[in-house]
């Protein structure tokens, strides 16, 4: 069945790369809007890279919300030295014509799930989940209401990619990602374990420039210049694309294998600061709140981007 989804997302070209995934996937999923909030650039930026993003795929009529700009508890921690200055470095950028949204994408968020039916909504985070904390925080009463949150963020076995620690979206607000985890909403989790083993080697980036169109090679630009990042750091033959991962497990779950675990976020240590303490092993006899994903069928995953972004 179609899902209606919000993403929520701070871009970041892979970022990008999901919110291009979703639009293109409209027998699959519902955009109802798209919240933006601070992570990889500042506010000011994600905002405008999602117009950015909704332009390129011819989808300007799509809602596009600026949310919250800082997280909430601590100062704002940013990768321009993975996403370049503008969150999208790479292809030539514009000023995007679509209006920002009047109102807050909390607000929104909120007002969603109040008025949809309840169990229908799936919130789709791709970044800090600031948005997300904030909304459960302000209105209790929309957290039953939340079909499914489908996340990229966290990690087990690889651990950390920018702290020895912690994956990048949790430790920017790891208050707000202790709360989404406490909530009791099924939760499903793309950590670094499976997005590291979805890499944009050479043939698969020429496939998207062999598009021939405004998209393909508005993608292949942007991960020619994110895959720099990766190929310095890891060795590895290319970029990971973590957040398509989200929606592509919307659209083709049996992709993804993984394990219903406990997962604890980490809010005080300075050395393990927003760790995603997933007892994979059930050593702990907390109580499951996550399915956790461990693997992924690569080759299946490329198939699928392929096929959907050469439709805009």
């Amino acid at each position: 069945m179609k899902r209606k989804i919000i993403i929520d997302t701070d871009p970041g070209q892979d970022d990008a790369v999901a919110i291009l995934l979703a639009l293109s996937s409209p027998e699959d999923v519902d955009v109802l809007g798209i919240t933006a909030v601070a992570g990889n650039v500042p506010l000011s930026l994600t905002q405008k890279n999602a117009r950015i993003i909704c332009e390129a795929a011819g989808k300007s009529d799509t809602k596009v919300f600026a949310g919250c700009d800082r997280p909430m508890a601590r100062d704002l921690v940013t990768a321009e030295y993975v996403h370049g200055k503008t969150g999208l470095d790479g292809p030539e950028l514009w000023e995007p014509q679509m209006p920002l949204q009047d109102g807050h994408a909390v607000d929104f968020i909120i007002e969603t799930l109040r008025t949809e039916p309840p169990g229908t909504v799936t919130l789709c985070p791709l970044g800090p989940l600031t948005n997300i904390a904030t909304a459960f925080t302000r209105a209790p009463d929309i957290v039953e209401r939340v079909q499914e949150i489908v996340l990229m963020g966290g990690a087990y076995f690889e651990v950390g990619n920018v702290t020895p620690s912690a994956e990048f979206n949790i430790y920017v607000d790891p208050q707000a990602a202790d709360i989404v985890f406490k909530s009791g909403v099924p939760i499903v989790v793309m950590p670094l374990d499976v997005t590291h083993k979805v890499l944009v080697t050479k043939p698969r980036n020429d496939a998207f420039r062999a598009f021939d169109s405004k998209v393909g090679l508005f993608v292949a630009e942007m991960t020619d210049f994110f895959e720099r990042f990766d190929r310095e750091k890891y060795g590895s033959e290319g970029a990971p694309l973590h957040d398509p991962t989200v929606i592509a497990y919307l659209i083709k779950p049996e992709l993804f294998s993984g394990r219903h675990v406990n997962v604890e976020i980490e809010t005080e240590s300075e050395l393990t600061l927003g760790m995603t303490v997933a007892d994979w092993w059930g050593v702990t006899k907390r109580a499951p709140n996550a399915m956790f994903m461990g693997d992924v069928d690569a080759d299946g995953f490329f198939t699928l981007l392929t096929e959907r972004l050469a439709r805009l």
